[in-house]
């Protein structure tokens, strides 16, 4: 690996540097405590769908495995059930399964920040006056332009995933399997021997998510199937009260209302395990704490934003590396 620096990047950078400030100043006069978390834990919430860095405490006695974290959910909502309230952790998180590319890095920055007593619609709320704050900051206006799209940040899109579906793929039940792959197999997927998020996934990456935030509106696609539901409520409907959101293509932001059915979550924490065994991944200490953590929450929903994303849209550039003044290759 080479370290490069690339001081034409400066402005970009700064750019980068501003949002993360602009940020904390509405987040905290919003009411949300600042949380500083740390980086490093002797254990994690198991997730098969990514793969971390491990070190070692060398001073301890049994020189303990430690992990850099995805995310800082599991301190947070420690927090939250110690009664916090509303807080927010800004900083780095490290995932170690992607390949560095333009939406890509293997250490980003996240926003991560929790509303008690609210919902994901309150969180859509909070999303567009934070944009609309930091654009009447940067640019005096309620708009920003990105590859020589305007985009109209006094209002935005919601669309549900199912509406996605059947707009942009045109298929028209998503949570019926049968129908589903029926409709996926007449298209020309390929749907044996696949299960259903596989099969969900590529319809929504080569169909869907392409054409999400590409009217001049930040786009917010809500209500997934339950199996994509990651640590989400599951409504009445057996619908997952979730969201993710677009400007321009690019998926800034994952947010979800607290509040799953322990039982289930308890099997796929479990299931989770098993599958990063198969696959290889490293093995590490499970947070079995967190499931009694989840029984504890209050009613909160919460976000994740990759900020990097979200500056890249700012700086009008096309790939996150065009932030760095230091690059690691």
């Amino acid at each position: 690996m080479e370290i490069e620096c690339k001081i034409d990047n400066l402005k970009n950078h700064q750019i980068f540097l501003k949002i993360k400030r602009l940020a904390s100043v509405f987040l905290q006069k919003n009411g949300f405590e600042e949380i500083d978390t740390p980086l490093l834990s002797p254990k994690l919430i198991p997730e098969s769908y990514l793969e971390i860095f491990e070190t070692k405490n060398l001073f301890n006695k049994d020189k303990q495995e430690m992990y850099l974290i995805p995310s800082p959910e599991l301190f947070l909502k420690r927090l939250i059930v110690e009664g916090i309230g509303n807080c927010y952790f800004l900083g780095k998180s490290f995932r170690n399964n992607e390949p560095v590319e333009k939406k890509h890095s293997y250490e980003f920055t996240m926003l991560e920040f929790y509303r008690v007593n609210g919902d994901y619609f309150d969180i859509i709320e909070d999303v567009m006056e934070m944009l609309r704050f930091m654009a009447k900051k940067m640019f005096n206006k309620n708009e920003l332009e990105y590859q020589g799209k305007k985009i109209n940040l006094n209002t935005c899109e919601k669309i549900t995933v199912a509406g996605a579906f059947k707009k942009y793929a045109g298929i028209t039940d998503i949570f019926d399997h049968k129908e589903f792959f029926k409709q996926a197999k007449n298209k020309g997927y390929r749907v044996e021997g696949m299960d259903y998020t596989d099969v969900w996934s590529q319809i929504y990456g080569i169909e869907v998510e392409p054409n999400l935030g590409k009217d001049g509106l930040v786009t917010f696609i809500y209500e997934y199937p339950r199996e994509l539901a990651a640590i989400t409520k599951i409504n009445e409907l057996g619908i997952a009260e979730r969201f993710e959101f677009y400007i321009e293509g690019v998926e800034l932001g994952n947010c979800g209302n607290e509040g799953v059915e322990i039982e289930e979550y308890k099997g796929r924490f479990l299931k989770d395990i098993e599958i990063r065994k198969k696959l290889g991944l490293i093995n590490y200490r499970a947070d079995d704490e967190f499931i009694s953590i989840l029984d504890r929450l209050p009613k909160c929903t919460g976000i994740a934003i990759g900020m990097d994303r979200l500056a890249m849209i700012f700086a009008n550039i096309v790939s996150i590396s065009d932030l760095k003044l230091i690059l690691i290759k």
